[in-house]
């Protein structure tokens, strides 16, 4: 049906005015983000024990509105792992206040000196820390996420943006309206923290676009939508990626420790990016290995999905498809494959790997120190559960993301990754010859 011209211009007239309403938020973030700047630590400090607080106070109303969400994920099909990371509950809702807490207790990187140095004639240079401005934020089903970056923004003096998606629209409007509240209270400005969860989908791609008033953008969330962000935007993007993670079990392994790091690392919370994928096997030790680790993961309900190798010492699994070797399940599944040596595990990493994080559990140094030297990925682990890559486990809070990118940023990001740098020269009249 041809629109009427009327139509057309109501249409015309809409966009317009989303256009205007969108433009209106992001001036209000850029504003925000001059006084953030030049903040006090104490300031900066003051609100985000605010924000806490106001967790741990209104934690029923953090849940209700949680609740609709989980009620129209389920209606709408979400995956039980997306489900999993929707949910807010009493005691993620206290980690998340504790999260912010432990960011209030670390160094402020504003103003922290990189380098300096004083020229022949006397001329001071210096290169300090400053924060990017403004901070968007593009991601879906994780609540969580408003408030690790709203923190871990205002601790750095920037403004935060965020489109948190559909999936969590009820928790994100009230989790963001606290934290304007909380700020507001300590005399900082409430625009400082923004949603645009409201423009729905155009709002993502606005934010996309909105070069000269987002400094940075950071997606987190599916392949898909990292992608998206990717290829679409106009703005500076750090990339976060997808876990493909792997485990390998060297000739040299020990038994337990295994059994223990790969049951924890896939098991503990499978529906994370640090969750592991794909666990592969020497063939020397696999009719010693494998008969007690897959057995373990069969346990807690985990389908294996084996090569023929491995199906022949583990028969209770189903067999491994070319896909499986590249898919972030995010789910009680593993992919398991039996491999000649530690070369060619390394080459099955290398061509499977999202780069983000790859563990090797041996008792050999010298297997270990290849490993570690010739893997590239983000965070490259020995005897060691790929459960630990989380800036909170890394001591910095929480994390905006865990970038796979190797740019300024790699690996969980914290609050110097919130961070660009200026040069500051001083001098007493001098001129260049």
């Amino acid at each position: 049906m041809v629109p009427t011209v009327l139509e057309s211009a109501s249409s015309s007239l809409d966009s317009a005015s989303t256009d205007a309403a969108f433009a209106r938020k992001l001036e209000a973030a850029k504003a925000a983000s001059l006084p953030l700047a030049t903040a006090t630590t104490a300031q900066k400090n003051d609100a985000l024990e605010q924000i806490a607080l106001s967790l741990m106070a209104s934690a029923d109303r953090i849940i209700e509105a949680n609740a609709a969400d989980l009620d129209r994920g389920r209606e709408s099909g979400l995956s039980a792992g997306l489900l999993d990371r929707l949910t807010l509950d009493e005691k993620r809702i206290a980690s998340l206040a504790q999260a912010v807490r432990d960011i209030a207790t670390l160094p402020d990187p504003v103003g922290t000196s990189v380098r300096g140095s004083r020229l022949p004639n006397g001329v001071s240079i210096q290169q300090v820390r400053v924060p990017f401005g403004v901070v968007g934020a593009i991601y879906e089903a994780r609540p969580n996420v408003t408030v690790d970056i709203a923190a871990l923004a205002l601790k750095s003096g920037n403004a935060a943006v965020l489109r948190g998606g559909r999936a969590a629209e009820s928790s994100n409007r009230v989790l963001v309206a606290l934290i304007q509240e909380a700020v507001a209270r300590t005399g900082l400005p409430s625009d400082a923290v923004q949603t645009v969860d409201e423009f729905g989908r155009a709002g993502g791609t606005m934010l996309m676009q909105a070069r000269g008033l987002v400094d940075v953008l950071i997606p987190r969330g599916s392949a898909d939508l990292i992608r998206t962000v990717v290829e679409s935007a106009k703005v500076p993007v750090i990339e976060t990626g997808a876990g493909v993670v792997h485990i390998v079990l060297d000739e040299s392994a020990d038994e337990k420790w295994a059994v223990d790091i790969v049951r924890n690392a896939k098991v503990q919370r499978p529906s994370v990016c640090n969750a592991v994928e794909t666990v592969l096997v020497h063939s020397a030790a696999a009719p010693r290995l494998l008969p007690a680790v897959l057995g373990a993961l069969r346990e807690e309900g985990v389908t294996v999905h084996a090569d023929e190798r491995a199906l022949a010492i583990f028969p209770d699994a189903v067999p491994v498809v070319e896909e499986d070797w590249s898919t972030e399940h995010m789910s009680l599944d593993v992919s398991v494959g039996v491999v000649d040596s530690l070369d060619e595990a390394i080459a099955h990493i290398r061509r499977y790997s999202t780069q983000h994080t790859e563990s090797i559990i041996t008792d050999d140094l010298r297997n270990a120190e290849r490993f570690l030297a010739e893997v590239d990925s983000a965070v490259v682990m020995v005897n060691a559960s790929t459960r630990f890559t989380d800036g909170g486990e890394f001591g910095f809070g929480a994390e905006v993301g865990i970038s796979t990118q190797k740019l300024h940023a790699r690996g969980p990001m914290g609050l110097p990754e919130l961070t660009s740098t200026k040069w500051l020269v001083r001098g007493s009249g001098q001129m260049r010859a």
